[in-house]
């Protein structure tokens, strides 16, 4: 395995500053966040190419672009063909970048409360994203992610399932299973198999109410919940089970660092990176 900082943990750096603290914290890589000061579809070309020039002087891939496009299943035509066209920039800039996995969003609503026709419209978008990618040898990945149609190992598989492509995978996110209420464990592991393309790891706790710094609600099968973001083994995300789980299966890919708790950005990547090796028996 492999072991990435996400980009958007250090988003209040420019993105110069944030590889050159990516490299400090001994990561292997970084997955950028499409979003600025770091990246977007507007980003200029030459300015693309000095992100790779610099991640290649420090030694750092970049194995993910993690895209903020798509919401396919409750846009407008409009809008999907806006956000299609944003996926094309960000697809060219990949190829610059060296990085063979892009992520999309399906969009929402929550799957248990989606209809047929919100996957059927994601799935047709994005078949067309994955048609793009496929001609350069890139992927996709949706992330499982809480508010959205993939929710849960069945709702991510669901979709792909519609979408038909190989080239379209899922990032396994513990974090957001929690909130969800899934499981996060070996046997989500096992179910996604070679459709589990990536992996994000960060810690969540449910909580009483929200209002203090790194907390947020949504709305889950039990209603609306409150959270409050941790450093991992801080909260209530029991991680183990998933490492234990992608030793077991010989997983190699990439692991992506994304702790939003409400400390000092480079403190919770230190924490989160020292812990994630410590609970794999790398030390």
């Amino acid at each position: 395995m492999k072991f990435a900082a996400f980009s958007g943990v250090l988003i209040e750096h420019s993105i110069q500053e944030a590889l050159r603290l990516t490299k400090q914290l001994g990561f292997d890589g970084i997955e950028i966040a499409a979003r600025e000061p770091h990246l977007s579809p507007a980003t200029s070309a030459p300015r693309i190419r000095e992100i790779r020039a610099l991640a290649d002087e420090l030694g750092l891939d970049i194995p993910v672009i993690a895209g903020y496009m798509g919401g396919f299943s409750t846009a407008s035509d409009k809008e999907c063909e806006q956000a299609f066209a944003d996926f094309q920039r960000v697809l060219e800039a990949s190829l610059t970048l060296g990085a063979s996995m892009i992520r999309v969003a399906s969009g929402g609503p929550n799957a248990f409360l989606a209809q047929d026709y919100h996957y059927a419209k994601a799935a047709w978008w994005i078949r067309k994203c994955a048609e793009e990618a496929g001609k350069c040898g890139q992927r996709i990945v949706l992330e499982i992610h809480n508010v959205s149609l993939v929710e849960t190992v069945e709702s991510g598989l669901k979709l792909l399932e519609l979408v038909g492509a190989d080239n379209v995978g899922l990032i396994h996110d513990a974090g957001n299973m929690y909130i969800t209420d899934t499981d996060y464990g070996r046997e989500s592991v096992v179910r996604l198999g070679s459709r589990m393309f990536h992996v994000h790891v960060k810690d969540e706790k449910r909580i009483a109410a929200a209002g203090a710094p790194g907390t947020f609600v949504n709305r889950t099968k039990h209603g609306e919940e409150a959270f409050l973001q941790c450093r991992l083994g801080e909260g209530e995300a029991d991680h183990q089970p998933l490492f234990d789980a992608l030793k077991e299966t010989g997983y190699n890919g990439w692991v992506t660092l994304e702790c939003h708790a409400p400390f000092p950005a480079y403190e919770r990547l230190e924490h989160d990176l020292r812990k994630v090796k410590s609970m794999l028996g790398l030390g």
